[in-house]
């Protein structure tokens, strides 16, 4: 099948950058591909800020209401999701607008993931015991490779399994295997990215705005319908706007501070995003939305 045109459109929470996808998807015949960490759940939907089927105004969105909260996903499901949408665009002749705020899921598209190995019952085993003691299980694996597990935190569990899961199943060390094993990227044509600016204060003023209006539309039933249906237990629960409506819930916040520390919190990832964005990926077309709005539908 001859390939599509694609284009890459990021910025930071609340940047604008929903329904600026949405006219380029028009303009140039796309279907979207969202890169977001929350709304691929479904009936997470006022926390998230995911479009409605309203501002979607007809262009078919993939990458929302996938799975449910207490459905696991990670960046492998992610890249499964992409190849799938990728065949759907080139079937019905479309192009593609990937746009989302979870940039390191496009950072593993563009770079790609190592092929690992099939783990046994018995490597599982070996690991599940290992992990009752994460801190002696960290520094071990520390010793025995010291540059690849100096960029995993010693209470990051979920990075800590795969590390020792590699190992017992194949004696190699993260670094030895990757290095067999080296990461095949999953795009391989030019990505066009386009990086949505906003000057701080501005964009914190958006922020505060997209939060009270969340409150408006019902944030706090949403997240009283999550936790009655599935508990505080997934990850997802943890997330920026749920974790500190729970605290509201639980009398440990007033509504005023809650909105205060979800509006804070929300522009501590705002600058983290732009941090990784601006450090992880060359060559990036950015401007104001105005000024990417002219570029992108010109």
């Amino acid at each position: 099948m001859e390939e599509i045109k694609q284009l890459a459109l990021i910025g930071s929470t609340a940047s604008g950058k929903s329904s600026l996808a949405i006219k380029t998807a028009q303009q140039i015949n796309a279907h979207i591909l969202s890169l977001d960490s929350l709304s691929i759940y479904k009936e997470i939907d006022i926390v998230s800020a995911k479009p409605t089927i309203g501002e979607r105004d007809g262009i078919v969105h993939f990458g929302i209401d996938v799975i449910s909260p207490n459905e696991s996903f990670d960046v492998t499901t992610f890249i499964a999701l992409y190849l799938d949408v990728y065949r759907k665009c080139q079937k019905e002749h479309k192009n593609l607008v990937i746009v989302g705020g979870t940039s390191f899921y496009l950072k593993m598209l563009l770079e790609g993931v190592s092929t690992l190995p099939t783990i046994s019952k018995e490597t599982q085993k070996k690991t599940k015991a290992h992990l009752f003691d994460l801190q002696e299980t960290y520094q071990w694996l520390y010793g025995l490779d010291p540059l690849y597990m100096s960029n995993i935190e010693s209470s990051d569990m979920y990075r800590i399994e795969k590390v020792l899961n590699i190992y017992l199943e194949t004696g190699k060390t993260a670094t030895e295997y990757f290095k067999i094993y080296p990461p095949k990227p999953i795009i391989s044509t030019p990505l066009p990215i386009y990086q949505i600016e906003w000057q701080r204060d501005l964009l914190r003023q958006r922020i505060a705005q997209r939060t009270k209006i969340m409150l408006k539309y019902g944030l706090i039933d949403e997240i009283c319908m999550l936790e009655k249906k599935y508990t505080r237990a997934p990850n997802c629960m943890k997330a920026i706007g749920i974790k500190e409506t729970l605290a509201y819930l639980d009398g440990i916040y007033s509504k005023e501070i809650m909105t205060e520390k979800i509006t804070t919190n929300t522009a501590r990832l705002a600058k983290r995003q732009r941090t990784f964005n601006n450090s992880q990926f060359n060559n990036v077309i950015k401007g104001s939305v105005e000024t990417l709005e002219k570029l992108l539908l010109k």
